[in-house]
C-alpha cells in the first residue's frame, strides 16, 4: 500500500528520496559494470600476451641487443674514447615498417670533468639513454626521429640532472630527424637535421642571444666488396648550416667530418656466431683518426 502524502513538502521529500535511491542504484550498477569491463580488458590483454606464438609464425614483437666496443663513434665524433657496452630494446610491428626503441650506452672507464663550483677534475663514466622511432615506407626509404640523451658528467660538473630537459645551455639533450634512402641495395644516402638547438647546436650572437643552427648532416655509405661472410664498406659525411657559420659538428663553417671504411665479418666460435665490425674513421675538421672494433654480442 502506497503512503498517503498530506502536503507538498512531504511529497517533495518523498520524491527526493526515491531519486537519490535510484541514482545510488544506477551508480552502483555502473561502477560494477566498469569494474567488470576493466577486468575483462585486463584479462584479455594478459591472455593475448601469454599465448604462445602459433607454430610456423616467426614474428617477434620485442627484441634486445648488446654491443661491446673499444670506443664509441657517431657522425665523426669520438663520443667516448674508452671501452663501453651498448644495449637496445626494440618493438617492431608485424609488417616490419614501424620500430620504437631504447638505446643505452655505459663505459667501463671514466673521463675527466671539471666541477664548476670547485674547479676540481672529477672522473665521470660515459652514460647515455636515447629513444628512437623509425618508419619504413619501403625497402628503400625510411624516416627516423631520435632524442639523444648523453648525460655523462652532468652531476659531476655541478649541474642538476633533468632527464627530459632540452635547455640549450645544459648541453646533453637534442633531437635528430633522419632520412635514409637506398639508391642501390649496397648504397645508402643518409640525411639528418638537429632541431631545437639542443646540446650546443646554436651560435652566440653579438648581443648575447642564441641563434639555432639547425645543423644538417649528410652521409653516403656503400658496400664496395664482399666475399663469403666478409665485406668492406666506404663512407663519407659532412655537416653544414644554412643559418649560422658554426654548426653542431664544426667550429667555423660546414666541413667534411666523417670519412672512413668499415670491415665486417662473422666469427664462428663453435655454434656461436659473433658479428664483428672494424671501422677506421678520419675527421678532417678535428684532425682525428681512430680505429673502432664493435662486437655484436646478440
Amino acid at each position: 500500500m502506497k503512503p498517503q502524502l498530506n502536503d507538498s513538502k512531504e511529497k517533495f521529500e518523498f520524491l527526493l528520496t526515491k531519486i537519490n535511491a535510484r541514482k545510488t542504484s544506477v551508480f552502483s550498477n555502473l561502477t560494477s559494470n566498469l569494474v567488470f569491463l576493466s577486468f575483462l580488458v585486463l584479462f584479455g590483454v594478459n591472455v593475448a600476451f601469454a599465448q604462445e606464438t602459433p607454430e610456423g609464425d616467426s614474428y617477434k614483437a620485442f627484441t634486445a641487443g648488446a654491443h661491446l666496443k673499444n670506443m664509441h663513434l657517431w657522425h665523426g665524433f669520438v663520443v667516448h674514447s674508452g671501452a663501453m657496452i651498448a644495449t637496445n630494446l626494440e618493438f617492431n610491428s608485424r609488417n616490419k615498417k614501424f620500430t620504437f626503441g631504447l638505446w643505452g650506452g655505459a663505459s667501463f672507464s671514466g673521463t675527466d670533468v671539471t666541477n664548476k663550483q670547485t674547479g676540481e677534475n672529477i672522473s665521470a663514466n660515459y652514460k647515455e639513454f636515447s629513444i628512437y622511432t623509425l618508419y619504413r615506407f619501403s625497402d628503400k626509404f625510411f624516416i627516423e626521429a631520435v632524442t639523444h640523451n648523453n648525460y655523462t658528467g652532468v652531476e659531476e660538473r655541478g649541474d642538476v640532472l633533468h632527464y627530459w630537459s632540452y635547455d640549450k645551455t645544459q648541453g646533453y639533450n637534442f633531437v635528430d630527424i633522419n632520412f635514409g634512402y637506398n639508391i642501390t641495395p649496397n648504397t645508402l644516402l643518409y640525411f639528418a637535421t638537429i632541431v631545437g638547438g639542443g646540446s650546443g647546436d646554436y651560435e652566440v650572437q653579438a648581443d648575447g642571444s642564441l641563434k639555432d643552427s639547425w645543423t644538417h648532416y649528410f652521409e653516403v655509405k656503400s658496400k664496395v666488396w664482399q666475399k663469403d661472410d666478409s665485406s668492406l664498406s666506404l663512407f663519407a659525411g659532412g655537416a653544414w648550416s644554412f643559418i649560422t657559420d658554426k654548426t653542431f659538428y664544426t667550429k667555423d663553417a660546414g666541413n667534411l667530418i666523417n670519412v672512413g671504411a668499415t670491415f665486417s665479418k662473422n666469427l664462428n666460435i663453435g655454434n656461436y656466431n659473433l658479428p664483428v665490425d672494424v671501422t677506421a674513421m678520419w675527421n678532417p675538421e678535428q684532425e682525428k683518426t681512430v680505429l673502432q672494433i664493435d662486437f655484436t654480442l646478440f
